[in-house]
């Protein structure tokens, strides 16, 4: 299995509008030039409920590996149209000064927490 996902970065949601405004803006993501961010993993292993999935993200023209550890939340049976659904959340963490976002190194930190909540849906049987 491989997972891979784009994020659009002008929907960046820090619960403060002043400083989503200003986490958009050419001195620090600069969504004008870089309006996106996409991981794609290169291999997912676990055991248990547990495990981790290693890959690449990519902000603006800068790739990096990154590794997220997973957790798995369950599965769910939707009986209104037969899929199963399982979720999943993984964690990690990068460094901006890795990705060229190293505004004001002593105002922010450098280490940026990163948490993905997934889901998968598999389709009814045919």
């Amino acid at each position: 299995m491989h997972v891979s996902a784009t994020v659009d970065l002008a929907s960046v949601d820090t619960g403060n509008a002043d400083r989503d405004a200003h986490a958009r803006a050419s001195d620090l993501l600069d969504v004008e030039k870089r309006p996106t961010m996409t991981y794609r993993s290169t291999r997912v292993s676990g055991e248990g409920e547990g495990g981790s999935m290693e890959g690449e993200l990519t902000i603006g023209d800068v790739t990096r590996p990154v590794t997220f550890a997973v957790e798995f939340g369950g599965l769910v049976d939707v009986p209104m149209d037969g899929s199963r659904h399982a979720g999943f959340e993984a964690t990690g963490e990068i460094r901006r000064s890795d990705f060229g976002l190293d505004f004001t190194p002593g105002l922010l930190g450098d280490v940026v927490k990163i948490q993905l909540d997934m889901q998968f849906v598999e389709p009814k049987a045919a």
